[in-house]
Order: C-alpha cells, then sequence, then structure tokens
C-alpha cells in the first residue's frame, strides 16, 4: 500500500482515482474532489479543506480526522465507509451512500446529513442539525445524542439505544422503529408512521405519537405530553401520568393516571380503546369528555 504522510494537497481532483493508499498528517487544501472514485483508501489524522472529497469511493476507513465546514456535501455514493475518532463539521455529508460505520463522531453543523442512504451504524455520536437521517433505511444507533428538528423523517428499519434526542417532528413517515432506554422531546412525535414501538423511554412532546398505525410503548414515562395518541392505533403501557389523550382509534392505554381524555364519538368508536388506570388516586384526575351528534 502506497503511504503518502505530511502533504499538503491542492487542485481539483489531487488524488483522483486512487487505489491501495495510506494517508497520514496530510491536508487537502483548495480543490474539489480530491480523492473521487478512489478504492480501498485509508486516512489518519487527515484534514479535508474543500467541497466533495469522497465522492464515489469504496472501502474508505477514517480515523483521527476532521472534515471542516467548508468541505460540504463531502461523502456521496460512497459505499463500506467507516469514521472513527472523527470530527464531521461539514452540513450535508453523506447522500445515497452504502455501509456507513460512525463511531465517537461530532457532527456538529448536521443540516441535512445521512440523506437516503442504507445500513447505517452510529455509536457515540453527537449530532447538531435539522433533517437529519432523511429518508434513509437499516439503520443502528447506540449513544447518540441528537439535537436538530425533523429527525429520521422517512426513515425504515431503524433501532435506537441508550440515546438522547431533542428534536421536534422526529420519526415522521417512518416504518419499523424501536427505541430503546432513551429520552426524546420534541413536538408531534411519530406522525403518519407505522410500526413505531419505544420501550423503557422517557417522551416529552406536544401532540406526540398521533396518526400512528401499530404504535407500542413498554415501559414508558410520559412527561408533559399533552394530546397524546389522536388517530393511532395503540398498545400503551406508561410507568407515569398522562397529561391528555385525545381521539385514539383503537388499542389499549395503561397509565397511573389520565389528566384528560377526550373520545369524540363523531370522529371515533370510544368503545375500541380500553383505558386501565394503574395507580388512580383517591380523588380521580381523570376528566373524560364523550362529544356525541
Amino acid at each position: 500500500m502506497e503511504i503518502i504522510k505530511q502533504k499538503y494537497l491542492s487542485g481539483e481532483r489531487a488524488l483522483f482515482k486512487s487505489n491501495n493508499l495510506k494517508i497520514e498528517d496530510s491536508i487537502f487544501a483548495d480543490g474539489e474532489s480530491p480523492l473521487k472514485e478512489s478504492k480501498n483508501i485509508e486516512i489518519n489524522e487527515t484534514i479535508f479543506k474543500w467541497k466533495y472529497p469522497l465522492w464515489y469511493c469504496n472501502d474508505v476507513k477514517v480515523t483521527n480526522s476532521t472534515l471542516l465546514e467548508t468541505a460540504r456535501s463531502g461523502i456521496w455514493y460512497t459505499k463500506n465507509i467507516s469514521i472513527i475518532d472523527s470530527i464531521i463539521e461539514a452540513p450535508k455529508t453523506f447522500r445515497r451512500a452504502q455501509n456507513i460505520y460512525l463511531e465517537n463522531v461530532d457532527l456538529p453543523i448536521a443540516q441535512e446529513t445521512l440523506w437516503n442512504c442504507t445500513d447505517i451504524v452510529l455509536k457515540a455520536a453527537r449530532v447538531h442539525g435539522d433533517y437529519f437521517g432523511f429518508n434513509s433505511i437499516n439503520i443502528k444507533i447506540d449513544d447518540l445524542n441528537l439535537t436538530g428538528n425533523y429527525s429520521f423523517d422517512g426513515g425504515r428499519n431503524i433501532e435506537v439505544h441508550n440515546s438522547k434526542l431533542i428534536s421536534k417532528d422526529a420519526f415522521w413517515n417512518c416504518e419499523n422503529v424501536t427505541v430503546y432506554d432513551s429520552t426524546i422531546i420534541g413536538e408531534y412525535l411519530g406522525w403518519n408512521s407505522k410500526n413505531i414501538t419505544f420501550i423503557n423511554c422517557t417522551i416529552e412532546s406536544l401532540q406526540g405519537l398521533c396518526y400512528i398505525e401499530n404504535l407500542k410503548l413498554i415501559n414508558c414515562k410520559l412527561i408533559n405530553t399533552t394530546l397524546a395518541f389522536e388517530y393511532s392505533t395503540v398498545e400503551v403501557e406508561v410507568n407515569s401520568h398522562i397529561d391528555s389523550v385525545v381521539n385514539p382509534i383503537s388499542g389499549v392505554i395503561k397509565a397511573h393516571s389520565i389528566g384528560e381524555l377526550i373520545l369524540d364519538k363523531t370522529k371515533i368508536n370510544p368503545s375500541e380503546t380500553k383505558i386501565v388506570i394503574t395507580n388512580p388516586p383517591i380523588k380521580s384526575q381523570t376528566n373524560i369528555e364523550c362529544i356525541c351528534c
């Protein structure tokens, strides 16, 4: 394997179509697409300063490196890439890429990142930016701290562990999502989705968990969660009070107590949903409002 060490590389396509290359302690300065169409590349302690550094590449390993903000739109149409112990400051990284492994990675400007990608693993990632993970498929996540709205819109086959998401409109239009041991904070969680499960999670959401087909909550807490479950089919078991529930389509809701329960007979059939209060107070806190024709 050829080694390039402590080089300052500039100009468009500086190492275009390289193969079997190890790059260390180097800088890719001005010049677009420096490694476009390269294969079997190892990159360590290297800085990327300009656009499109790793397009149409195969079998890339990146460690202890940095993509600056100006290296935007950096990794598109690439297959089999791992990035470990690195900073990806650049927005719009990863489009239509496959087999992506990210571990101990910071993405502080992650707007429109990980779009239309498949087979993704995220471990110990810190992400800040809107529209993260749009339309991506087969995602496994452990220890993700995400701040940014509209995350994972249109995603499929997503598994999340030990994470914290501060995200308005997270998991919209999704299918087959399971979230374990995590905290989710944000309005309108999970709308228009199918097969969404939360296990041992804490959720805070205005009008969260609505318009969902096959929603499951197992051993969760809903903190300051209001107007929940509208037009959803539900199997809900929460170990907390729920502030308000409105017009679930069918299923079971188990909670310590419910502050306000709205079942509008003009919109849903109240008999299709079973409500179980597991820790009723001495004086009922539940205000049940049934609206007839």
